[in-house]
């Protein structure tokens, strides 16, 4: 039996499946990963420079006009094969999805995510007062290079406007957390695209195998979290989702 048709039967019996997925989940739709390649953005950029409470104060239009370059490579992006997949699942079974990702594709696919651990790209917010910036903003071209760009004024108390993702040093948001904790009691969990190496989303697939899910994770390479799980399959999203799904639906 293929490993397509195993997981499908498993998933089918249960008729849920939790999915915790993560950079690689959008590396075929043309979003740079975070580490692992010559090309990810910590290996072209200093996170402490753009991603810390300390650079924003630092220097917030550096960093504003870094995640607006990156809001932009994020808009023109499509929703890959494994995102589109994903939300088909969800026609036929319970589908759960907790991700690292602070971008909005699986949404754009049809999915509905029940945790953003990470924070979201979009949910923007005021530095100063916390509440959330409703506004539009301005469309911006993808550029060769992150540019400099004045953060947007908060309708409130005329704080700064930042993005709604969570920096190095910053807690998790409490509630999204929670969320995510939750889709770890289930029978089958996939792990897709991720590198284990981010704590405590790394935790999450080992907190489901102690409450006895059934775990695989999706990847060409092997992470830090291979040994852990139960199975490896050595596939990226946009090649095992899909198979996954027609042999869940055919």
């Amino acid at each position: 039996m293929s490993v397509a048709a195993d997981l499908a039967r498993r998933i089918a019996d249960a008729g849920a499946v939790s999915v915790l997925t993560g950079a690689g989940m959008s590396a075929e739709s043309g979003i740079p990963t975070f580490r692992g390649t010559h090309d990810s953005l910590w290996s072209t950029f200093d996170p402490m420079a753009l991603a810390t409470e300390t650079a924003w104060r630092t220097d917030r239009d550096l960093v504003w006009g870094w995640y607006r370059w990156r809001m932009a490579l994020v808009a023109q992006a499509p929703p890959n094969a494994g995102h589109r997949a994903l939300a088909a699942l969800a026609q036929h079974v319970d589908v759960r999805i907790a991700t690292q990702n602070v971008d909005d594709l699986h949404e754009r696919a049809g999915s509905v995510v029940d945790a953003h651990v990470h924070g979201s790209l979009f949910a923007l917010r005021c530095f100063e007062c916390g509440r959330a910036h409703e506004a539009p903003l301005d469309a911006m071209e993808p550029q060769a290079a992150p540019l400099r760009a004045a953060p947007p004024f908060c309708a409130y108390c005329d704080g700064d406007v930042r993005p709604g993702v969570v920096w190095f040093g910053e807690a998790l948001p409490e509630d999204a957390w929670q969320r995510a904790v939750a889709t770890t009691h289930c029978a089958v969990m996939l792990v897709v695209g991720t590198s284990g190496l981010v704590q405590p989303a790394a935790s999450l697939p080992l907190l489901a195998r102690r409450h006895g899910a059934y775990v695989v994770e999706l990847n060409p390479a092997r992470s830090a979290l291979s040994d852990a799980v139960d199975l490896h399959w050595p596939v990226t999203a946009a090649e095992g989702l899909p198979l996954l799904q027609a042999a869940l639906t055919t």
